[in-house]
């Protein structure tokens, strides 16, 4: 054993750990079968969490340097949470960066060195008694997360030393504990070697972020434990190999039998004698297979005894018989074709950074699951072990990543530039990279729920994570090895069993699949979900069905990395990179979730949700077919709800039980009730949960489908009310003036001044046309705002050019003519016609022309008085959707108001948004206000608190005015909020609003 420290080692890859045992299986064990039903709190297990003491230094020479000797007095040091991270409980400073190193710009280095002069330092000392369970027995200590590097003294003695962030590392303590109070102190370094391997895209933490616990293992004790489970070719029967590695200290017997879900025992192994290697091989007949459809596990359990057949040790393992496998180069689970509908997830709470908790990663599994999503990468390093447990329990098809990310060595400012590349083929570089690779595989291997093991992200190629790769299909022959790098660098395409990409355009992934490949292809990162996002997903799904070596993707990604603090009015917000004056910064390209950081859904989830789903509804008006596009489970643990509705108003309900086969599709033939009504007709199927489940509950919704259809045998006739009806002419206004409404329409201001029902006045200024949008982190990124900002000065510059009033009996036609400052001028003409009814007519006719950018949208913008802020319509809903992002919606009648209506992306941008929209009411809370009604095509609507200009010229949410009106946008057409990428990729062309058609759109507005 090594018993000297160095620091020297910090800058020495080839030296990563010191006195560290080997990597081992998570398996739990106990000394009496009674206690497993504890779970997690095995007896002989000891728990170091909770307040440890803790002193600061900026680097290693002003760290104290003593303190881990028993006669160092550690009475002035303060107090630090552990798990945690010391940047978010007072020390250092926060910092995210995405794709550089965080000492760009600050420091000149090059691998493997690091700074001398910014290097934190967390000194932590924890005194602890060992209990009574622990004693007389072998101890270790697990560090279970340590960021980056750190050595170990137990009662002054050193212990060891660990680097790998994200695996744990493990030292045995028995000859240095002592009885009563033992001192163990721990010295963290932010910056050593491994941060060279470690620039993933995230925040910069440093500490000891996971739990720290001793064990204590019994006199005979399976130290690693590997059980491989596997099918035959008949996907019936299972293959089970078990291998257990036994540290003993007596001879002792191994007893092993396997039971069923219910505990019924349905094999046992023949015993044996206890010896350092023993292996079990057997076949089990007529399994119940694990899938994430149906993750059925059995426990393995293994009984170490000693010669009297007293019990020494007992093991519960769960196991899940599936085959996972490349078939005439397609993946296959259990002989089927397998199709991932993935998201990345990063480890990540915005209290406590990547400190999460058991009850975030529940909620985590639970939300996955309640929104078709069936597959996790862990990017980008392995997580804790708990939810690995969870993605077998629930069901989640894992890629299991390694903690290996180089990306700032060999990509500068987008480009590859590989000429410093690290661990490429270094060779001090390749023992620390297969020890990440090991890690990893020896902690994880015996969860079913992981398919694909991967080498890491981002780190280009070379013979060293080919030695990776090498290492995984040496051990492991039931699971497959990803790693998108090879993409880079096609000298080392065998590192990886599939294609793999990043953000590649569908174009461009069916352009790989008609060129006769030799791999299948997943996107192991697409539909970037930063800020409103997302769009034009669907146009990956249609591949799903179009080519069997199209095997679905991984989100990029699941939570928003926000960070809660506080305000200088002591607001608690949510801030991003850059906010805590770290530099250099990416700024908010930390947040791309599809959930915002305090774990709530945002509104991109409705079409996550509705394109992951494995069951296709179709409606049309012959009947419903229902396509069950699972791969083992039937639709029998679902009912289908069908529903009839007029405008909200829901005219028959019935719940029907339909049987339909993993993989085939049932025909519904359902009869119409007869309507003599005319108007629009809404018939709705839900499928949904039948009973409750473990991660959701009875009548939770999986999917639905949904038919619009109309009945118009004959068209009403318009009838004019009698009343008051005149036209007021002045020098500068003209009035009309009607039973219980007065409009008023300025000649200078070009629109209406006034609009009063009843006496009440609902605007505040002219209502005006705008063809801008608060730009997106997507149009950020792919210079919409250079290109399009033509658009923006043409809605708040454009000139009125002409002017006519037109009489007729019972109404009267205002007609305006803009004239728009664009680079290639044009036209834009508003046609209002007041009713003696007091209907206003509205018609906005947009002049096409060649040469110009496309269009963000065309909208007609009130400002209401704030009062006005509840709105009710007839429309796509219930989040906002968007014309590349409208899958998920659907037709029918939803309230909100116009706050709960702002979205919540990190960086205020065009929200809100609601397609199809037949008629929307605006109102305040007596219930006053207007109502927005198509007239011969829906429009689309948005309703907010702020106008769009307050809201592009925000960097926080926190940062909007208080609320002084409402804005709502009546619009012929908005363009697409793409999502391919947020950094170039335009939104596609079905979706643009091309500039040289014309456009004409109309609507009317009348009183409630």
């Amino acid at each position: 054993m090594n018993n000297i420290s160095r620091l020297d080692w910090l800058e020495n890859p080839e030296v990563f750990k010191i006195n560290r045992i080997d990597a081992h299986s998570d398996h739990l064990y106990y000394e009496k079968e009674d206690d497993i039903a504890l779970g997690y709190d095995m007896p002989l297990r000891q728990y170091l969490n909770g307040k440890w003491k803790f002193s600061y230094a900026i680097n290693q020479d002003k760290r104290i340097k003593d303190f881990y000797k028993e006669s160092f007095n550690c009475e002035n040091f303060n107090e630090i949470d552990v798990p945690g991270h010391i940047q978010l409980q007072g020390y250092d400073n926060v910092q995210y960066i995405n794709t550089l190193y965080p000492w760009d710009g600050r420091e000149e280095l090059r691998p493997p060195h690091i700074s001398k002069e910014y290097n934190p330092v967390g000194s932590y000392i924890k005194y602890f008694e060992l209990k009574n369970e622990l004693k007389n027995k072998k101890v270790f200590i697990s560090f279970q997360g340590v960021e980056t590097a750190f050595y170990l003294w137990l009662n002054g003695e050193f212990i060891g030393y660990s680097e790998d962030s994200f695996t744990p590392s493990e030292f045995e303590l028995t000859k240095y504990l002592k009885d009563g109070e033992n001192k163990l102190a721990v010295e963290v370094y932010k910056r050593s070697s491994a941060s060279w391997l470690e620039d993933q895209d995230f925040w910069r933490f440093s500490g000891i972020f996971r739990d720290v616990y001793l064990y204590a293992t019994p006199k005979c004790h399976v130290k690693d434990l590997f059980v491989k489970q596997d099918l035959d070719d008949t996907y019936k029967n299972g293959k089970l190999e078990v291998n257990i590695k036994l540290d003993a200290l007596e001879k002792c017997i191994v007893k092993a039998y396997l039971k069923d879900k219910d505990e019924k025992i349905i094999f046992k192994f023949n015993e044996v004698e206890g010896n350092e290697n023993i292996i079990f091989n057997e076949v089990i007949k007529n399994v119940n297979l694990w899938s994430a459809e149906n993750p059925y596990l059995y426990t393995l359990y293994i009984e170490i005894l000693d010669e009297k057949n007293n019990l020494i040790e007992i093991i519960p393992q769960k196991i899940g018989f599936r085959k996972f496998e490349l078939k005439n180069k397609i993946m296959h689970l259990n002989g089927k074709r397998i199709l991932f509908k993935g998201v990345n997830r990063h480890e990540f709470s915005c209290k406590t950074g990547r400190a999460i908790s058991k009850e975030d990663m529940i909620w985590d599994i639970k939300f996955i699951k309640q929104n078709n999503i069936n597959a996790v990468r862990t990017s980008h390093y392995p997580n804790q072990s708990y939810f690995y447990d969870l993605c077998d329990e629930y069901g989640i098809y894992l890629i299991d990543e390694a903690n290996l990310e180089s990306h700032g060595s060999w990509m500068k400012l987008g480009k590859c530039e590989p000429s410093w590349n690290i661990p490429g083929s270094l060779p001090e570089w390749r023992e620390v990279v297969v020890d990440r690779a090991e890690s990893m595989f020896q902690r994880d291997k015996n969860h079913p729920s992981i398919l694909m093991w991967s080498c890491g992200n981002e780190s280009y190629a070379g013979t060293n994570i080919l030695e990776m790769a090498n290492y995984f299909h040496k051990n492991d022959d039931t699971r497959l090895v990803h790693y998108e790098g090879v993409f880079w660098n096609r000298e080392f395409n065998e590192i990886s069993d599939i294609e793999s990409r990043m953000y590649a355009k569908p174009h461009e992934i069916e352009e790989y699949l008609n060129n006769n490949p030799e791999k299948p292809y997943i996107n192991c990162e697409y539909t970037h979900a930063m800020g409103n996002s997302c769009g034009g997903m669907n146009l990956y799904s249609e591949l799903e069905d179009k080519y069997l070596m199209y095997q679905g993707g991984f989100i990029w990604d699941y939570i928003d990395q926000a960070i809660e603090t506080t305000d200088d009015n002591g607001n608690k917000i949510l801030a991003y990179g850059g906010d805590f004056d770290d530099r250099a910064t990416d700024y908010c390209f930390c947040t791309n979730g599809i959930i915002y950081a305090d774990r709530t859904p945002s509104p991109k989830v409705q079409e996550v949700k509705y394109l992951y789903s494995n069951v296709k509804i179709d409606i049309d008006k012959n009947g419903i077919v229902i396509k069950n596009n699972n791969l083992f489970i039937t639709t029998e643990d679902y009912d289908f709800i069908i529903s009839l509705e007029k405008e909200g108003e829901k005219l028959l309900e019935k719940t029907i039980k339909v049987i339909v086969n993993p993989q085939e599709k049932k025909i519904i033939d359902f009869k119409y009730p007869e309507l003599k009504e005319n108007g629009e007709y809404i018939l709705n199927v839900s499928m949904v949960l039948n009973k409750d489940t473990i991660w959701t509950n009875k009548g939770h919704e999986v999917t639905f489908g949904q038919y619009v259809f109309n009945i118009n045998e004959f068209k009403k006739e318009e009838i004019i009310k009698k009343g008051e009806f005149k036209v007021i002419h002045g020098d500068g206004n003209i009035g009309v003036k009607g039973n219980n409404f007065y409009f008023m329409f300025s000649m200078q201001e070009g629109g209406i001044v006034s609009l009063c029902y009843d006496g009440k006045e609902y605007i505040t200024r002219t209502p005006k046309i705008s063809y801008f949008r608060a730009t997106t982190d997507n149009d950020k990124g792919n210079m919409h705002n250079f290109r399009c900002a033509q658009w923006q000065i043409a809605g708040a510059n454009q000139k009125l050019i002409d002017f006519k009033v037109e009489e007729k009996e019972n109404e009267a036609i205002l007609t305006y003519i803009f004239e728009l400052p664009t680079a290639i001028p044009t036209n834009n003409v508003i046609k209002y016609t007041v009713k003696r009814c007091g209907d206003i007519d509205v018609n906005i006719n947009y002049k096409g022309v060649e040469g110009l950018s496309e269009i963000p949208l065309l909208s007609m913008d009130f400002k209401l008085k704030r009062e006005f802020n509840n709105f009710k319509y007839y429309g796509y809903g219930p989040e906002e959707n968007y014309i590349d992002r409208s899958q998920g919606a659907r037709l029918g009648v939803f309230k909100s108001t116009a706050k709960e209506n702002m979205s919540r992306y990190l960086i205020p941008q065009e929200c809100g948004n609601r397609m199809n929209v037949r008629w929307a009411e605006v109102t305040n809370n007596n219930g006053d206000g207007l109502k927005f009604k198509f007239k011969n095509n829906p429009f689309e609507l948005s309703l907010l608190p702020y106008s769009a200009y307050e809201i592009e010229n925000a960097m926080h949410i926190y940062e909007l005015p208080n609320i002084n009106y409402t804005w709502v946008r009546i619009i012929a057409k908005q363009m697409g909020v793409g999502g391919d990428d947020s950094w170039g990729a335009p939104v596609h062309d079905e979706f643009l609003i091309p500039s040289n058609k014309d456009i004409e759109f109309d609507f009317t507005i009348s009183r409630i």
